[in-house]
């Protein structure tokens, strides 16, 4: 569990924080706290240290150090959170009464890593015990829809989850397949595609999903068109060509949504890998009709499956060139599950160097994939099974919290929604760092580092500067 949930460190964090309505200047003799956590150690959101800033003096070259221009502002932060999915409301069923309180509060409450936001499908994903829909086979007039069984286990999950958090809730949800006889493949697995016939039918489905929650005192912010919608999956899969989701964005879903009061509601194109999103973006957001109903594009981290780095460059283009729309992370995780590996380091630098860099490159907000699975990763009905940051093991009623929630946590715990992003740059890329501003003027600036060796680091904030060590394969969370 989070270890720095104690009332005495919340007390000095908030002690701390109201004295930091700053400027650049007035940070002379001010306290910094951090917080950390580090491999091979017992530190895990730990409160570590504290520091005074003194005046700064010209770095060296041989420093290392962080640079942090509060004068400088960039994109306001939507928030931070994971996805309930019915594998996840499955595995939640199983724990105890203690236990499903436990790894509520350890994500949405403030002694925990205060998510705000929470992903769901609309009907069936992979991870579940089989696929469904919300209505009866053929049924062309949605006459038989119904949410009855998310009532069962998913959405008494998301409406405890949702009681936990505070005002700035953002709930959305995301399609992996319409129902098969909507496809060109009649059926939810193996890709296919939307038959144009059924583009309104479709689009109305998405108007009674909205419905339907909201009847259950869910808000929902907002929705994915498709989720990868380049992908011809083993599971729930639908393909859209650039031209085809635009074509359905701006001729059915966007009219329809406007049509029945829904214009308040996001829509969020693409909702796939980083590496062909531009063409997603340029095909959509060129279009006026169609751009006038996109709030931005979503996006995953799976592109590295074929190989390469991720593709951050294509964020800052997307950002760049259409400055009107957002950019939010919408689903990663770590593949391939081993139940032997829970503690593996790796997971939870690829999170750090994911939002580190998601947050550099304009992103708003920042999705998890399912925050709960299994011992066995999962349950997941075509066996993809995965990582998730909080696993339970159902044969002993146990949480096993691993690196990757700790990693999230550094972020989640103390960037609020509505913050905004403060100019970051380090002097040595052995160095990974973002900054933001909260609402109420106090700055985090969140420091990952991937080395073996301890780096000691020089914060620079203007025209002041403190002296800062951290340890290897470590996260830091620096407040001031």
């Amino acid at each position: 569990m989070i270890s720095c949930n104690s009332s005495k460190k919340d007390a000095f964090v908030e002690e701390n924080l109201k004295a930091t309505q700053i400027t650049p200047k007035s940070l002379l003799n001010k306290k910094a706290i951090i917080y950390t956590t580090a491999k091979d150690t017992d530190l895990r959101l730990s409160l570590t240290n504290e520091n005074i800033f003194k005046q700064s003096n010209q770095p060296k070259e041989t420093d290392v150090s962080i640079f942090v221009n509060p004068q400088k502002t960039f994109q306001e932060f939507l928030g931070i959170g994971g996805a309930i999915t019915d594998a996840s409301s499955e595995v939640f069923s199983k724990l105890s009464a203690d236990k499903q309180e436990e790894l509520l509060k350890a994500y949405y409450s403030e002694e925990g890593i205060n998510y705000n936001i929470i992903r769901t499908s609309i009907h069936s994903s992979d991870f579940g015990l089989g696929s469904h829909t919300y209505i009866e086979d053929g049924d062309k007039e949605l006459k038989t829809f119904s949410i009855k069984k998310d009532k069962v286990k998913r959405i008494p999950m998301i409406k405890r989850a949702q009681a936990l958090i505070k005002d700035d809730l953002v709930f959305y949800a995301s399609p992996w397949s319409p129902p098969a006889f909507m496809k060109t493949n009649n059926h939810m697995l193996q890709g296919g595609k939307l038959l144009p016939k059924y583009y309104q039918t479709w689009a109305d489905y998405f108007v009674k999903f909205i419905k339907a929650y909201e009847q259950e005192g869910i808000p929902v912010w907002g929705v994915t068109i498709q989720n990868e919608p380049m992908a011809v999956q083993r599971w729930e899969s639908c393909i859209y060509t650039a031209e085809e989701e635009r074509d359905f964005l701006k001729n059915n879903l966007g009219p329809t949504f406007e049509k029945n009061g829904f214009a308040d509601k996001n829509i969020v194109v693409w909702d796939h890998n980083r590496d062909l999103i531009s063409h997603r973006a340029n095909t959509i957001f060129e279009d006026k009709e169609a751009m006038k109903y996109a709030w931005g594009i979503g996006y995953h981290w799976y592109e590295t499956w074929t190989g390469g780095d991720p593709k951050y460059d294509n964020l800052k283009n997307i950002k760049e060139s259409f400055p009107t729309k957002n950019l939010l992370f919408t689903e990663g995780c770590q593949e391939k599950f081993d139940a032997n590996e829970y503690q593996r380091w790796s997971n939870a630098e690829r999170y750090g160097n994911s939002m580190i860099n998601d947050f550099n490159s304009g992103t708003v907000g920042w999705t998890d994939w399912n925050i709960l699975l299994n011992e066995n990763g999962g349950p997941n009905h075509v066996q993809n099974f995965c990582f998730a940051p909080i696993h339970a093991d159902t044969t002993t009623n146990e949480l096993i919290y691993t690196p990757s929630y700790y990693y999230i946590g550094h972020f989640s715990k103390f960037i609020n929604p509505k913050a905004v992003r403060v100019s970051t740059t380090t002097s040595r890329s052995t160095l990974e760092s973002t900054s933001f501003k909260n609402i109420d003027g106090s700055i985090v600036t969140v420091v990952m580092n991937k080395t073996n060796s301890k780096i000691v680091y020089n914060l620079i904030v203007g025209n002041n500067e403190i002296s800062l060590e951290i340890e290897p394969h470590a996260m830091q969370s620096v407040l001031y």
